[in-house]
């Protein structure tokens, strides 16, 4: 049996670790057989354990803090990743669907559950951006900068800026290669962002090149200073990015909002504003432009390129950072 202590002990007695317990409550469950089930509703659980101890989740590492509050924001962040095109809507009911199952055979008990996942995911909002991007206003960044600074956090604000300027990823501006980046800005006058990337876009086989300007230079330049000595990135030579995560970013997240800044996110939606306004001289549809009512060639050319930049591989996923075709 997987069962390696008490029932009432930590995971429910199913060993230290979230993303072990879950897995072998599941081979309990099933008696050591049906491996494809096992197996598909481990990976989705380790999907949940991840955000779990993501800048948005709850940095729990015990299934005995998980309750039903903890999996409705769970959904909160599945239908946040539909709308941004990252997974499909039947994914993210397979993965809630997954969490119920597996938390059931942790606890021994269906008291801890989403009801009904398809119900719950089926009132999610609009793939197309309805609220303005927070952070459009330089001087409102640099304030929030500012004050992260002032509360030693310099390593977030240089994850801000990076944000703001390069629309990087909170992932990517965490493990840039900075050295690498401002040799490129030096001699090239652009950078490719290629460290931290989704679903292996990386490399020569999914260039991301972005062109340079006084904001990426300044963003660089800041990253490099508060880097940790010895570091090509902004993580200390004995600091796990998780450990970053829960030291530097979650404490953060709680002055982005005191500065009504909701997250890293935004910065990256404000920089995909931008490069839309610079490409049709035309502001975003969410800032009111109608750019495709004008020129519906030219509103498609500059999304193609947004998604580009953003590492995106489909152009549709940018309406949820600009708006929709209006």
């Amino acid at each position: 049996m997987a069962l390696v202590g008490r029932r009432d002990g930590r995971n429910f007695g199913y060993g230290r670790q979230l993303s072990y317990a879950g897995p072998q409550a599941l081979r309990d469950l099933f008696g050591g057989g049906h491996y494809g089930t096992v197996k598909a509703h481990s990976d989705r659980w380790r999907a949940f354990v991840r955000w779990c101890w993501s800048e948005d989740g709850p940095g729990f590492n015990d299934a005995r803090q998980i309750d039903r509050q903890t999996l409705l924001d769970y959904a909160e962040h599945l239908r946040q990743q539909v709308e941004q095109g990252a997974i499909g809507i039947a994914s993210a009911q397979n993965r809630l669907s997954s969490v119920n199952r597996t938390m059931a055979a942790l606890r021994g008990d269906q008291y801890v559950k989403v009801v009904s996942p398809s119900k719950v995911l089926g009132m999610r909002r609009t793939s197309v951006r309805r609220s303005v991007p927070q952070g459009q206003d330089r001087e409102h960044v640099k304030r929030i900068v500012d004050v992260l600074c002032g509360h030693q956090q310099s390593r977030a604000a240089a994850i801000a800026q990076l944000a703001r300027a390069t629309g990087m990823r909170l992932r990517e501006a965490i493990l840039a290669d900075l050295p690498r980046l401002q040799r490129e800005a030096e001699q090239l006058g652009r950078i490719n962002i290629q460290d931290g990337t989704k679903g292996g876009r990386s490399g020569a086989s999914a260039p991301r090149w972005i062109t340079v300007d006084e904001h990426i230079r300044d963003a660089l330049a800041f990253a490099l200073q508060v880097s940790p000595i010895g570091s090509r990135n902004l993580l200390a030579l004995d600091e796990s990015y998780l450990e970053f995560l829960q030291g530097v970013v979650r404490p953060a997240r709680d002055i982005l909002h005191t500065h009504h800044l909701k997250g890293f996110h935004e910065l990256r939606a404000a920089y995909a504003c931008e490069r839309y306004e610079q490409i049709t001289h035309q502001p975003a549809p969410i800032n009111g432009g109608k750019c495709y009512q004008i020129d519906r060639r030219l509103d498609q050319a500059a999304r193609r390129q947004v998604s580009y930049e953003l590492g995106h591989g489909r152009i549709a996923v940018v309406a949820a950072y600009i708006g929709g075709q209006t």
